[in-house]
């Protein structure tokens, strides 16, 4: 995956009407294909009486995964367009499942694609569209005198202190982008006189404040 990606803060769901017919769409954010559709289960499951339950998902598993169902509705005219509302907002490791209840009028192909398409899109948009970017963990260990000057330091740049443990030294591990790891670890350096130990962790994805 890239640096950085965008995917959706949490659940949400909504009520779309058209023509008496009820579109509830639901969106939860997912990390791996396998939660995507226990998800997708759980929903099909849940409201077995409805008349469609629609999904599409689009998860990033070592390579881009994106499925679709029109669960019985017209070829193309439900999971496309769910799909498609996923792709043009950008997001990935996200699953949108739409239950419909027929409200007696027939929508025909184009009122389909715009009733999914936008039911779909409203969900995203309310579990709130975030930035995810790939951060390194530094853990820095330093005698106890440098804590203030390591914290504002930290606080200067704009990095986050993801740990902080008071043992016989101190424990500090720090998020740091990839590409500004050498220029912080010097200036971590210049700031406790070279008296520090360093380590790089395993990587991990965090919300922007952007």
């Amino acid at each position: 995956m890239n640096n950085e990606y965008k995917t959706v803060l949490g659940e949400a769901e909504i009520l779309y009407e058209e023509k008496k017919s009820k579109f509830i769409s639901r969106v939860v954010p997912v990390s791996k294909e396998r939660e995507a559709i226990d998800f997708i289960d759980s929903i099909k499951e849940r409201y077995r009486d409805a008349t469609h339950n629609v999904y599409a998902y689009s998860v990033y598993e070592d390579v881009l995964l994106q499925r679709f169902s029109d669960d019985g509705e017209p070829s193309g005219t439900s999971g496309k367009p769910t799909l498609e509302s996923i792709v043009r907002l950008g997001v990935v490791n996200v699953a949108v499942v739409t239950t419909r209840y027929f409200g007696g009028t027939l929508l025909g192909a184009a009122g389909l694609i715009r009733a999914y398409g936008k039911s779909a899109q409203l969900a995203i948009e309310k579990a709130k569209v975030i930035k995810m970017v790939y951060r390194i963990n530094i853990k820095l260990i330093f005698e106890y005198n440098y804590i203030g000057k390591l914290q504002n330091l930290v606080q200067k740049i704009g990095y986050r202190i993801d740990k902080l443990v008071y043992d016989i030294d101190v424990e500090m591990v720090v998020q740091v982008p990839k590409e500004e790891k050498l220029n912080f670890i010097t200036k971590v350096v210049d700031e406790t006189n070279n008296r520090i130990l360093w380590e790089e962790l395993d990587g991990v994805y965090v919300a922007s404040d952007d």
